[in-house]
Formats: structure tokens, C-alpha cells, sequence
């Protein structure tokens, strides 16, 4: 089987739900971006040295797949839901309670892995930025505009985890 359809070669692809949109739309700019930030939480996770941190950004590129389905389709039911984002949350408090007060900004580099976890981070903002262009305009879950807000407070925190542990 050919890895190539050919069927975006005149500047259209296919949503997960079937319709065909410009490569360009908003739409397909904010899933990609998810696509890209699954793909910085797999470099981060391949570079931090902490296993409980390498566990949470596995389950997190696991929802992201999830979220960028819920992206991709068109008037589908809800994957992202208020327990992902209670999760999420959950993680940040875990996390933070074990790590000293932020008393300063910090500069991203500290570690690889710290390093990684901030550049993903900077993905996400981006991503939720373009996800609420989206939904100025068309139908997004409420929920996974939420939980890709919450996701990259977990990134800052997991940054600060495997930096300064």
C-alpha cells in the first residue's frame, strides 16, 4: 500500500469526519499544531530523565490524539472531556507540591529534558491560540479548549519537575 493518496495535491485535504477543506484553513492549522506538539511531547519524553515525568507526557500524547480526532471532525461527540481536564489539573498540583515556590521567571535550558518540556509548552499556547480562532467561527469542544490550556501549565510544571529535581 502506497503511503501517497494524491488527493491533496490541489491544496485540499479530508477532515476525520470526510469533508474536504483547504490545507490553509483554521481547521487544519489547529490540528496540525496538536500534531506538532504530540510530536514535541515524544522528543521531550525521549530526553527528560524522570520516569514519572516520561509517564504523564505519554498518557498526554495518548489524549492528544484524541484531541486532534475531536479537531478533525465535524459535529462529532465530544473526546475531551471535563475528566481530562481534572486530570490535568490533578498532575499540575502532584507535581507542584513536591517542588519548591517559583519565585523568579525561569530561562527555558536548565536540562534537555526541561528544555524540551518548555519548547513544547510554547506549542501548546500556540496551538490554543489557534484552536480559539476556530472557534470564533465554527463549533470546538469547550473541553479541549480548556485542556490544551491546562496542558501547557502541566508542561511548565513538568519542566520545572525535571529541572530542578
Amino acid at each position: 500500500m502506497n503511503i501517497y493518496t494524491k488527493t491533496g495535491d490541489k491544496g485540499e485535504t479530508s477532515l476525520y469526519s470526510g469533508e474536504r477543506v483547504p490545507k490553509d484553513s483554521p481547521r487544519v492549522e489547529a490540528y496540525g499544531t496538536i500534531d506538532e506538539l504530540d510530536s514535541a511531547l515524544g522528543l521531550a519524553r525521549a530526553l527528560c530523565t524522570h520516569d514519572d515525568v516520561r509517564a504523564v507526557l505519554h498518557d498526554q500524547q495518548k489524549l492528544l490524539w484524541a484531541a486532534m480526532a475531536e479537531v478533525a471532525t465535524l459535529g462529532g461527540q465530544p473526546r475531551i472531556t471535563a475528566a481530562e481536564v481534572a486530570a490535568a489539573e490533578a498532575a499540575i498540583d502532584r507535581f507542584t507540591a513536591g517542588l519548591p515556590p517559583l519565585a523568579a521567571f525561569l530561562i527555558p535550558g536548565g536540562t534537555p529534558g526541561g528544555a524540551a518540556l518548555d519548547l513544547a509548552r510554547t506549542v501548546a499556547r500556540r496551538a490554543e491560540r489557534q484552536l480559539w480562532r476556530v472557534a470564533r467561527a465554527e463549533p470546538v469542544g469547550e473541553h479541549v479548549l480548556v485542556y490544551i490550556n491546562r496542558l501547557s501549565d502541566l508542561l511548565f510544571t513538568l519542566g520545572r519537575a525535571e529541572t530542578e529535581r
